[in-house]
């Protein structure tokens, strides 16, 4: 018995919408629907289920009008859906990855930036305009340490040659020694001369920033992302101050015995719930709220965005709610366009050489592993770059192990599960791929327009053209919340059922006619394979 490919519920349809139809009203109901109901040239049976009537498309129209639309659409097919015809159009700002300058760049660091990106993608495709900004911890306390750490331990060759593992060193080392006081007021003195944009010192926080960014640029190039601007808390140290002034003259700053300036933020104004955005001691009033509220106030005055998307994780679920409430409390309206995506934390993610510290050694080491995957399994044919696809097969191992859950909640890391070739994983993904891809090249690699549609009346070809016929559907919840997972498990059933065709629906013996149908229903399957593989941040390989 097949599946239909329409289903309309009767529950949905009736006026009163409280609970009180028994199943078989519903049924009976469908039945006499059903029965009304005439097929045409699209609607080739129409029939009961319980409390649902079913459709079924006229076979050879399905085929046609599914393929066509495909291969006509190409890398736009379901972003042109009706579907979207009446989302609205925006500008949007997405701030993510933000790593801290000479500290370590966590497994946080690498989900906010795999996520920020799959987000960037996806408004991307449906024709958002987008900006990705990278905000940097590039200032504060900790570039007073830093700045003595150089000076004292600080190598120019290597701070050129390897930037970020060189200040994280001069970190690790100046900590250590900032138990003693001295430390502590040279320090000091370093970042109060930044400050007070001391040139020398300040040339020195330059070329660690520069640096380090150069050498961000790299790392993020390997992991297919870019940003179209690095911002950074440095931007915004002299807006802050403003931004105080604005908080006093709105009349939203108090100040506690203590000194520290707090905002209210309770409905009754009892102090219940409030955000602390000054520091007492008045030396450096840098506190992170202060700085992204510059930041934010600045973003929207400069371009006036639709939207504002902060990517971290839930820790900071909190800051942000203070953000967004203070911004309307100050009378910013846009403010609830502001939206923070959280996402759980990942536990277990360690690397043959211990912690991960750096972005590149999770690359180096996925790389590694899918190396010595492929070399081990006996199907490796000689392949171009054996390298270059390891990279690539490994990362998609690794985005979609991230994004087979809701972003929000925790997970356990494992590199086997990651990287099984067999199972919901991006090797699947990646394999079946290169399966598709390496048919088209065998049969000749033409754009197939016209076929012959009842050559494709099989139920292992209906099923992969039914899930094809349902794609914007999958876009069009994920541009709803913004979650990943079903475009992720949408590709891996696509996957699967082509899996499945592949095996039981051969190209090569065929009669030319059906081989042809054949070959153009495993281009579209690879071509909608490829779309969604692109938008989750994967870049499909040819071989494997």
């Amino acid at each position: 018995r097949h599946v239909a490919d329409f289903q309309l519920s009767i529950a949905s349809i009736t006026e009163d919408s409280s609970s009180n139809f028994l199943a078989q009203d519903l049924s009976l109901q469908a039945q006499e629907i059903a029965e009304r109901l005439k097929c045409d040239g699209v609607v080739s049976e129409i029939s009961a289920g319980p409390g649902t009537v079913n459709f079924t498309i006229n076979r050879e129209l399905l085929a046609k009008t599914v393929l066509q639309q495909v291969l006509k659409d190409g890398s736009e097919y379901g972003v042109k859906s009706e579907l979207f015809s009446t989302m609205p159009r925006q500008k949007t700002v997405i701030e993510f990855s933000s790593p801290n300058i000479a500290k370590k760049f966590h497994i946080g660091h690498l989900r906010s930036t795999i996520v920020g990106n799959f987000i960037a993608n996806l408004k991307v495709a449906l024709g958002h305009e987008v900006k990705r900004i990278n905000y940097l911890g590039d200032w504060g306390m900790q570039f007073g340490l830093l700045g003595v750490g150089f000076q004292r331990f600080g190598n120019k060759e290597k701070l050129k040659s390897s930037p970020l593992q060189h200040l994280f060193e001069v970190y690790v080392q100046i900590n250590k020694a900032a138990e003693d006081e001295t430390t502590k007021e040279l320090a000091k003195d370093f970042f109060r001369k930044l400050e007070e944009r001391d040139e020398q010192t300040l040339s020195l926080w330059k070329q660690f920033r520069d640096l380090s960014i150069e050498e961000y640029i790299r790392i993020y190039k390997r992991l297919g992302v870019h940003f179209d601007e690095y911002s950074g808390e440095s931007f915004y140290q002299e807006k802050s101050q403003e931004v105080l002034k604005m908080l006093e003259d709105k009349g939203l700053l108090q100040k506690t015995v203590k000194g520290t300036g707090i905002v209210d933020l309770s409905d009754n104004k009892d102090l219940s719930s409030f955000s602390t955005v000054m520091r007492s001691d008045g030396t450096s009033l840098y506190i992170t709220r202060q700085v992204n509220l510059a930041a934010a106030i600045d973003r929207m005055n400069k371009h006036s965005w639709d939207a504002m998307i902060y990517v971290t994780d839930k820790s900071q679920s909190n800051h942000f709610q203070h953000l967004f409430q203070i911004l309307k409390l100050m009378g910013y309206d846009w403010a609830e366009r502001c939206q923070h995506v959280s996402f759980g934390l990942v536990q277990g993610m360690k690397t043959r050489r211990g912690e991960v510290i750096f972005l590149e050694d999770v690359l180096n080491e996925v790389r590694s592993r899918m190396l010595q995957n492929m070399a081990s399994t006996k199907t490796t044919k000689e392949i171009e770059d054996p390298v270059e696809t390891a990279e690539k097969v490994g990362l998609a191992a690794l985005i979609i192990q991230d994004f087979r859950g809701l972003l929000s909640s925790d997970y356990q890391f494992s590199w086997d599960r990651a990287l099984q070739s067999r199972g919901d994983t991006g090797v699947f993904l990646q394999y079946t791929h290169a399966r598709l891809h390496s048919l088209e090249q065998m049969h000749g690699n033409e754009q197939l327009t016209d076929i012959n549609a009842t050559c494709l009346q099989e139920p292992d070809a209906i099923s992969v053209l039914q899930h094809l016929l349902r794609y914007d559907e999958v876009l069009y919840r994920s541009a709803q919340d913004l979650q990943p997972k079903h475009i992720v498990s949408y590709l891996l059933t696509l996957s699967h059922l082509a899996a499945v065709a592949h095996k039981t629906l051969p190209v090569k013996g065929s009669a030319p006619e059906v081989a042809q149908a054949r070959l153009c229903l495993f281009q579209a399957a690879r071509s909608v394979l490829a779309n969604g593989m692109k938008l989750l941040g994967i870049t499909p390989v040819t071989q494997m």
